[in-house]
């Protein structure tokens, strides 16, 4: 893999459930990735600013064939030498993000970040809904290993998802007790900004109370021990965002994993 980390929006919230939005959280995370309130160095000591590349948006269109010009763009992001960080945008694009990147660079397991487990077999008739892209992963076998931190929503159907796919969960009420996580594998990253407290992040359009700390979530990520193949960053949504809060946290989050990308690379 190359030296080069490509910022690539992926415009897409058409299976959102109760409130759109997140679209236009792709070019709110770009702008907030370059304010000139903070610099481009990472915690880890990483200097961005020769390294961090605005690729733009893929146009997916809509429909059927959305998902299939996304996993496209992404398996040829995945063949560009860079390694790429993609900014949603709901979380029902990881599942095309994650069928294209595999096409290009292999095995992989995925580190979730999510409030929500998002395994739903389907979500009120839609099988393509951002609650449901981690049953689709885990049915096309696209990973090798799935673990989902920070959630707090679960409901008995995921339950049964969860024991049915072999997914593992951090659950928030058992935070005290979180094993450190190894991988034997290189990782992707998928983190739903409502992982958050919404004390943190706001503007996400579903607020569960109960969640992560930004440095709980930093803790995390600079402990991962595999390198990194590629990220989603998604559901941020700006019509909820207090004076771009949420998107300065997103940025923050994206440089850290950037960062982690060229340490473990």
């Amino acid at each position: 893999m190359g030296a080069f980390i490509d910022l690539i929006g992926v415009p897409l919230d058409e299976n959102s459930s109760y409130l759109r939005g997140a679209a236009q959280g792709a070019a709110a995370l770009a702008s907030a990735a370059w304010c000139e309130s903070a610099n481009l160095w990472t915690e880890t000591g990483r200097d961005l600013a020769d390294v961090l590349r605005n690729r733009g948006n893929i146009d997916p269109g809509s429909g059927d064939a959305a998902f299939d010009a996304i996993a496209d763009a992404a398996e040829a992001a995945g063949r560009s030498g860079g390694l790429p960080i993609f900014l949603g945008g709901d979380h029902s694009v990881t599942w095309p993000l994650a069928r294209g990147l595999r096409r290009a660079v292999g095995d992989f397991a995925i580190l979730h970040f999510d409030a929500h487990p998002d395994c739903y077999a389907d979500f009120e008739g839609n099988p393509f809904s951002h609650a449901s892209p981690f049953a689709r992963i885990m049915e096309e076998g696209l990973c090798t290993r799935l673990v989902s931190v920070g959630v707090r929503t679960a409901t008995g159907h995921q339950r049964e998802q969860k024991a049915r796919h072999g997914i593992e969960w951090l659950e928030m009420r058992e935070r005290a007790r979180w094993p450190r996580l190894a991988f034997d594998v290189p990782v992707y990253i998928s983190l739903d900004l409502d992982v958050l407290d919404p004390a943190f992040a706001p503007g996400v359009s579903h607020h569960e109370p109960g969640g992560m700390s930004v440095r709980e979530v930093l803790d995390v990520l600079h402990a991962i021990d595999a390198p990194i193949v590629g990220a989603d960053v998604v559901e941020l949504n700006p019509s909820r965002d207090l004076n771009g809060v949420t998107a300065m946290v997103g940025a923050k989050l994206v440089r850290e994993i950037a960062g982690m990308m060229l340490e473990n690379s």
